[in-house]
């Protein structure tokens, strides 16, 4: 079943480019920022497999993330907090993948004139996919803390 994010949520995410993605791993507890393309409710990143929060996920793919500006004004604050899991994509869904992201960033379009260092940059990369459990949506307009839960685990 196709889950239906409302659409100040799905806006938000269109309207944005990076998350702060929270991982765990031997190491602790570690946040990294990463460009992301939204695909329905799950998010779309980009990682070279031997950074710290893609070596935490290969361990345990649960993860947290928020998504937010940077505003001097707490009534104007807005943004996203997630958790989920992420996998990995391989075959078809890593194609989807990439020609989602490239759609958002053309400079890594798979169709696009792509500069030869982010072609380099590219191979060393892996494709993967956020599909968050539960969204929170901060908007503080409607109130100082207001945020709306989303449980996508309710289906």
């Amino acid at each position: 079943m196709q889950v239906i994010l409302p659409q100040p949520v799905a806006d938000y995410l269109t309207a944005h480019h990076v998350m702060t993605l929270a991982t765990q791993g031997a190491e602790g507890p570690w946040a990294a920022a990463v460009f992301y393309a939204s695909d329905g409710c799950s998010l779309i990143f980009l990682s070279s497999p031997s950074t710290r929060h893609c070596r935490n996920l290969a361990l345990d793919g649960r993860c947290a993330a928020t998504i937010q500006e940077d505003y001097s004004d707490w009534a104007r604050i807005k943004g996203i907090q997630l958790e989920g899991r992420v996998i990995e994509l391989q075959g078809d869904e890593e194609h989807r993948a990439r020609t989602l992201y490239g759609e958002k960033f053309p400079v890594a379009s798979p169709l696009g004139n792509v500069p030869p260092a982010i072609v380099k940059a590219l191979a060393k990369i892996r494709w993967f996919r956020l599909v968050p459990e539960r969204f929170y949506f901060i908007d503080n307009s409607k109130g100082f803390g207001h945020r709306d839960e989303i449980d996508l685990r309710r289906g």
